[in-house]
Order: structure tokens, then C-alpha cells, then sequence
């Protein structure tokens, strides 16, 4: 597949780095030569120099013969000019931009990304993502990483073993003995630095970092075989009042659960905004490292404090202050991925990267085969895929034990018409059946060999 990616940022680069390492041929451009420069001395890729919305940069990056066009830039306007030269001049059939204005993002304007229109197939929001990153942390905050799958039904958990889990040291194989009514598969484990798929005989131990595929129905009571509390949400503090914090106050005020949130902005205007658009939130204009403005706020009665303004230290400092405070929970909205290796000797407990949970978006309007759901663990070292098994997929019509996974693949969850099921070796796998698949770096080409369809490409 021959793409091409426009902006050459953090987004851009882990993109690029994906499909590269799967032998795309990918081209990168970037107005930032230094930019292009870092891509193309590290990545497999070729790169251009120059603003993405001009037609003879794009010419020059191929666009004539171009089988998508990813748009991620900084800035909005650029991103959608550029969908529409290469769609008004090159005829590139798939593209994809990152827009970050809330205007553009409105319900009531959709129209406009219309063929006939700006012409842009999927529209990337990081804001709108993050919100539902953080909201996903504060749904289970036993979890370090969480995200759902197969419409709500099936839960990712990535939970540390600690002295409290009463399995460590015993052989996964035993725990499906053990459990047996218990919708739930280990699917990676962390240790010492390393992610790795585990096999039967595998067994957790102290210090571990797993990633759990639960059936929503199960999650208490796996929660509780891996010795973790599930804690009531009833108080939040939102440090940070910009897009991220404002849709996640919204998201809390229309919850079912009655969940009090109070917003903290230093910026005037964005705390005169926040106040007007929210109904029932109390905001407080101030600086959010200050610890007479976290105690008005209730940090110390409060069951988690979520930090996501748009500075890094600023957000880890205010989680380790909320901590000191009493807070039980912290999370902190985290850009650069050097400082997460921080995260635990800070005793921060989750934290959201937004450009992983934008490339885990774009990520699923990339793969091979009808998928629905991709999203990229810690350093883009795996993906958790979710899709449709199709007639013309090798596995359709085969039992799970006689498919050829690689090692570094297990399958996490089924869906068969309307109920969820756990993997078992003996289980058919029929062509319409939606399945969930952990998948290490270098496994994911497999795997969309796996999934490929021979006519229908996307």
C-alpha cells in the first residue's frame, strides 16, 4: 500500500513507523525540514520537504499513484486543503484528517465532509479521544489501561500483580480450572521492560504488569481473583478547563451515576468558558499546583483527581500533590513518551498518552480486513485488533486450536451474533463472527494476513 503522511510530529512519526515497519511504501512530509530529516534517518520511509496542501509537494510525495492520504498536521485548515487537493487533483481514494477545532467537530456541520464538499473520509479528533481515554481510566480505576471492545461488551484491563493478588505464582492453564464460568484471558504480560504473549504454563508474579480481555459482565470478579478493589466514582477533580477537561465534565454531568466534578483552570477565559458551558460543575480559576486551591477543591475527599492541561510536569506534579493530599487515584494526561517510565516511581496511577490514543484511531481506518477497533500498547509494541472474520479468511471455518497464530498472538474475546464468548481451543470460528486479537509489533502483518479478504480491501 503506498501512503503518504502529512506532518511529521509525534502522530505522524508512530504512523509512519507502523506501516513502514509492515513494508508500506510511505512518504512523509513535513514544512519542518528537521522534521522530515528525523523520519527518514530513523524510519524506512521516503520524505519531502515542504507544505502538504501545495499540488507539486504533493505530486512530488506521489500522490498520482497514492493509495491514501493521512493529514496530521498542526493545524486543521492545512489537513482539510490537503484532503481536497489530493482529492480534487490526485483522485486518492482514502483520506484521513486529525482536526482539533471543536467548530469543525460539530454534529450539525458533518455535511461538510462530503465528497461534493471537503472530501475527507474519517475525521480524527484527539480532543474528543482523550476525553474518552480519561473517561475510560476513571471507569476502573483498579486499572492502570483500559479500553472496551466489541461494543462495550468485552474490557481490556492492564492491571499490576502486586503482594495482594492471591495467583501469582500459579500456571495460567490453572486459572481456567480454576475459573471456569470466568469470561477472561491473559493476553500480555510486562516484565522487566519486556511485553510478551503468555503461554499456558506462564505464571504472574509480583511486579508484573498484565493485560486482562474481561467480558463486562465478569469484571468485579476477576478484579477480585487479581486482588484489586473496584471503587465507586462519586467525586472528581479535573485539573485543566481546555477541550480535553470540558468534555469530560460534560461526559460526568450527563452520566446516569451522579459523579460531582469541580474543574481547576488558570486561564481566565477558559475558566469563564468552562463555567458558562457546564450546568452543575463548580470551576475554580487558579493555579492547579497550588495546595490551598486543591484543598478548596476537595482534593482530599475527592476519589480521583484527573490532570489534563497542556503541559506534561505541570499534570505529574499535580497528580503527586493530590496523592501527598489523600487523593487515592491520579491520573495524568501525559504527551512525551519518555516521561511515563516516571509514572510509578511518582506513584501516579494511570496515565493517557493522546498522540497513542490518536494513532490507535487512525490505526483502524489502516489495517487489512473489516476491522472495527485497533488499539497500540505502551510503546506501539502491540495492538489489540478487533474485526469481522469474513468467508474468504483463512480462519473462517476452522477450530481456534488448529489456527496458525504466531507466538506472539492470543485471542481474547468472540462474538457470535449477540452473545460474547470465551476462546476455547475447541471453538469454531464461522465467518461473521467479530474476534479480538492481541498481537505483538511484529506479529500484526500475520495477523492481517489472517483477517485479509480477497476482494474487499478496507
Amino acid at each position: 500500500m503506498k501512503v503518504i503522511i502529512c506532518g511529521a510530529g509525534q502522530v505522524g512519526w508512530q504512523i509512519a513507523r507502523h506501516l513502514s515497519g509492515e513494508r508500506n511504501d510511505v512518504t512523509v512530509v513535513d514544512s519542518n525540514p528537521d522534521l522530515v530529516r528525523r523520519a527518514t534517518d530513523t524510519l524506512d520511509v521516503q520524505g519531502i520537504a515542504g507544505f502538504a496542501s501545495y499540488p507539486d509537494v504533493l505530486d512530488k510525495a506521489g500522490a498520482r499513484d497514492a493509495d491514501m492520504i493521512i493529514a496530521a498536521t498542526y493545524s486543521d485548515e492545512v489537513n482539510m486543503v490537503t484532503c481536497q487537493v489530493a482529492h480534487s487533483v490526485y483522485s486518492v481514494p482514502r483520506k484521513i484528517a486529525r482536526l482539533r477545532s471543536q467548530s469543525y467537530l460539530n454534529a450539525i456541520y458533518s455535511d461538510l465532509y462530503r465528497r461534493e464538499h471537503l472530501p475527507i473520509d474519517v475525521v480524527i479528533s484527539p480532543e474528543r479521544e482523550v476525553a474518552e481515554a480519561a473517561l475510560q481510566r476513571l471507569s476502573a480505576p483498579a486499572a492502570f489501561d483500559t479500553e472496551t471492545f466489541l461494543d462495550g461488551k468485552a474490557h481490556l484491563l492492564g492491571l499490576s500483580i502486586d503482594e495482594e493478588c492471591p495467583i501469582i505464582n500459579t500456571p495460567l492453564r490453572q486459572l481456567t480450572d480454576l475459573f471456569s464460568t470466568l469470561r477472561s484471558v491473559v493476553v500480555g504480560v510486562r516484565r522487566d521492560g519486556t511485553l510478551f504473549a503468555p503461554e499456558a504454563r506462564d505464571q504472574l508474579f509480583v511486579g508484573d504488569n498484565c493485560y486482562v480481555m474481561v467480558h463486562e459482565e465478569d469484571i468485579r470478579r476477576a478484579l477480585e481473583i487479581f486482588g484489586k478493589s473496584q471503587r465507586k466514582q462519586e467525586r472528581v477533580v479535573i485539573l485543566g478547563g481546555g477541550n480535553v477537561g470540558l468534555a469530560v465534565a460534560h461526559r460526568l454531568e450527563a452520566a446516569r451515576e451522579r459523579i460531582r466534578a469541580k474543574v481547576i483552570e488558570r486561564d481566565r477565559k477558559s475558566a469563564e468558558r468552562a463555567a458558562e458551558a457546564l450546568e452543575r460543575t463548580i470551576v475554580l480559576h487558579g493555579d492547579g499546583l497550588d495546595m490551598g486551591l486543591l484543598s478548596e477543591a476537595g482534593v482530599e475527599r475527592a476519589d480521583a483527581v484527573l490532570c489534563v492541561t497542556d503541559d506534561d510536569k505541570t499534570n505529574m506534579l499535580a497528580a503527586v500533590r493530590a496523592k501527598a493530599a489523600g487523593c487515592p487515584m491520579a491520573i495524568a494526561l501525559v504527551n512525551d513518551p519518555t516521561l511515563v517510565e516516571l509514572m510509578d516511581p511518582l506513584g501516579i496511577d494511570a496515565y493517557i498518552n493522546p498522540r497513542a490514543t490518536t494513532v490507535s484511531s487512525i490505526l483502524r481506518h489502516i489495517r487489512h480486513g473489516r476491522v472495527s477497533r485497533v488499539y497500540s500498547i505502551g510503546d506501539a509494541e502491540a495492538e489489540v485488533i478487533e474485526a469481522e472474520v469474513l468467508s474468504t479468511s483463512s480462519m473462517a471455518g476452522a477450530k481456534l486450536r488448529d489456527i496458525d497464530f504466531p507466538e506472539g498472538v492470543l485471542v481474547g474475546a468472540i462474538r457470535k451474533g449477540d452473545k460474547v464468548v470465551k476462546p476455547t481451543g475447541g471453538l469454531e470460528i464461522e465467518a461473521g463472527d467479530q474476534i479480538v486479537i492481541f498481537a505483538l509489533a511484529g506479529d500484526v502483518p500475520e495477523v492481517e494476513r489472517l483477517l485479509q479478504v480477497s476482494i474487499d480491501f478496507f
